[in-house]
């Protein structure tokens, strides 16, 4: 980046270094510097930096493109000093080489680094998949007002006890309070606070803003986190909706995946049942491809499909011998125990991944009768293990141990059972095409490990191979294709979301997918245009501020309290506990208010409403 200026330097940047707001900054400097005896130095610096800035609110057109480079280009010949020569490269650099950057601050609307002020408001609100407000129910914490911070909660997510337990919180990546040099909010953990504190009936659900409603049915597959939203709104603009599930009951991934001990099972189904009212028909034992097909659906008088199947298919390790008995895949061994309860495993237990489904497996394992040790083997170094770090804590603190850069290579049976596995050690190489650096296996290094059950999540993957018998295309992933802006698949009236489009992923952007599909087959049964302009999400409600009293004192990032080891790793009690009162109020202090640059009234405003209510 040092040819940005020509000035020899060297720039650092990560993602977190917006390209648009760096070639502003730039420009910023260089119409202030210019001394004005070439006129296109003068006008073409000012001019580059107003469609800039304007490209920074969301303002600009992909036409301003052009336009800025022309002017680079003519600034950069016409000129005749150095800072007028190198006046372009700020601006042809980064159009050069990212040229996305600008084209999503253009067409979506969205600065990926969180750094333009009027396109991301506040970052813990633009970073949530289902625009949760959390500055506002924060906010709202501080002062005391339980309710109201329920209110903004739910208004956004129609599962906030779950989400306050196992959400995976990008809120909490993009607060500022962490990306200034602190320590995040602990924002899920307030979410556990209020979700714990208040009645949800003290919410009375409404349908999605925009949503025109109508007397239409519309069949849902599968009932978990996008499904049931799904539902749920549709539900509440009018549709009679079906939902059919695989499983005996609802709850998908979150019943057969995530363990009671992170998401206990009467908080899920308190949740679920909330959301299920007369205009929802639950089929459970119902299977698309052997129960049902999709012309069926579409025959039998539904007006639309949503699929929302999730990825609930264990993928393959393929080693030989991987079928013996005692090698399970890991959705088999939880929902093994999670819907039916059954242990199938003893003695040394070995878990293969670094994903939440291999520190889930590890920890249900752990808790079985019989078991005497579990070890997780990831090829990978610790911090890049994809699990969430709270949970790798909570797994290390119960004991499990974690093998790094350690890949399996071989099985080892005896009269078609399980015995051990051949490892061989890693380092990291260059990076691959996710950004990490590549695992590279050490030539001599091979060391066995004696096993008696092995756990093998290295990923999921949607379980749909009979899809294309019904019209539908599968991506290279095996993922159904589907139009990531309007949720529709290849068959009019058919759309999907959740994890069968996107593959393995988090709950919140199943759910945030759930809401979107409602709104999407209310317009396509509407006769509404799918696609919408996109969103810009700003604070426009105005909570004050308390007054901060005494000095001021520097408050570390609160822990939620735990239950003991001795007592957890013994059955699935709840792990995580919520907080009191006083640790939430403290937390919630903390936080920097980003709302209030939008929402506090300006001096005049507040001269203006105090004067008018002497006069009243």
């Amino acid at each position: 980046a040092g040819s940005m200026m020509g000035s020899g330097g060297m720039i650092v940047m990560d993602e977190n270094t917006c390209m648009v707001d760096v070639a502003r900054y730039f420009m910023s400097f260089l119409k202030d510097e210019s001394c004005g005896k070439c006129y296109t130095c003068r006008k073409g610096t000012q001019r580059m930096y107003e469609i800039l800035d304007d490209i920074t609110k969301g303002k600009g057109t992909l036409e301003d493109l052009d336009l800025l480079k022309e002017l680079a280009l003519v600034v950069k010949d016409t000129t005749m000093c150095g800072l007028g020569q190198s006046a372009a490269n700020p601006v042809l650099s980064t159009l050069r080489y990212f040229r996305h950057e600008y084209e999503r601050h253009i067409v979506d609307k969205k600065c990926d680094a969180f750094v333009c002020a009027e396109l991301v408001g506040a970052p813990c609100h633009s970073a949530c998949p289902v625009g949760t407000e959390a500055w506002r129910y924060v906010a709202h914490i501080q002062r005391g007002e339980y309710e109201d911070a329920y209110q903004a909660i739910r208004r956004a997510n129609p599962f906030p006890s779950i989400c306050a337990r196992v959400c995976s919180h990008p809120c909490e990546d993009r607060c500022r309070a962490g990306t200034s040099g602190g320590e995040s909010i602990a924002i899920r953990t307030l979410k556990r606070f209020v979700t714990d504190t208040i009645d949800p009936s003290t919410y009375k659900p409404v349908k999605l803003s925009g949503a025109v409603g109508g007397s239409g049915k519309v069949a849902v597959v599968g009932a978990g986190p996008a499904g049931i939203a799904a539902a749920h709104y549709l539900s509440l603009a009018g549709y009679k909706v079906t939902i059919l599930e695989k499983y005996p009951e609802p709850g998908g991934m979150l019943l057969a995946g995530i363990p009671a001990y992170r998401l206990p099972r009467e908080v899920l189904r308190k949740e679920i049942d909330a959301l299920l009212n007369e205009n929802v028909t639950l089929k459970c034992n119902t299977d698309l491809g052997s129960d049902v097909k999709l012309d069926d659906l579409l025959e039998d008088g539904f007006d639309a499909v949503f699929l929302a199947m999730g990825a609930h298919r264990s993928r393959r390790l393929d080693l030989p011998d991987e079928d013996v008995q005692g090698i399970y895949p890991a959705m088999q061994f939880l929902k093994a125990y999670n819907l039916d309860g059954k242990s199938v495993i003893s003695g040394h237990v070995g878990v293969i991944g670094g994903g939440n489904s291999a520190v889930d497996a590890a920890r249900v394992a752990l808790r079985q009768d019989g078991v005497d040790s579990v070890t997780i083997i990831y090829r990978r170094t610790r911090r890049e293990m994809p699990a969430y770090e709270e949970e790798i804590e909570a797994a290390l603190d119960e004991g499990i141990k974690i093998e790094t850069l350690v890949a399996p290579v071989k099985v080892h049976s005896e009269g078609g059972a399980l015995t051990g596995i051949d490892c061989i050690r890693n380092e990291l190489g260059d990076p691959d095409s996710s950004g990490r650096r590549r695992p590279v296996p050490i030539k001599g290094s091979e060391f066995t490990v004696p096993l008696d059950a092995l756990v093998v999540a290295i990923s999921e993957e949607p379980d749909v191979d009979f899809l294309p018998t019904m019209g539908l295309e599968l991506s290279k992933w095996g993922t159904v294709q589907a139009d990531p802006a309007t949720m529709e698949t290849g068959r009019p009236g058919v759309f999907a979301g959740g994890d069968v489009v996107r593959g393995p992923n988090t709950v919140v952007e199943a759910v945030a997918d759930g809401k979107r599909a409602a709104e999407m087959i209310d317009r396509y049964l509407n006769g509404q245009e799918l696609r919408k302009p996109p969103e810009i999400r700003l604070p426009e409600f105005y909570v004050e501020p308390l007054e901060e009293e005494g000095e001021f004192e520097e408050v570390q990032r609160v822990v939620p309290p735990h239950a003991p080891v001795r007592v957890r790793v013994k059955d699935f009690t709840e792990v995580e506990l919520a907080l009191s009162s006083e640790d939430a109020i403290r937390e919630a202090t903390r936080c920097l208010r980003c709302d209030l640059e939008f929402t506090e009234p300006k001096e005049e405003e507040a001269e203006c409403v105090a004067a008018k209510g002497e006069a009243a």
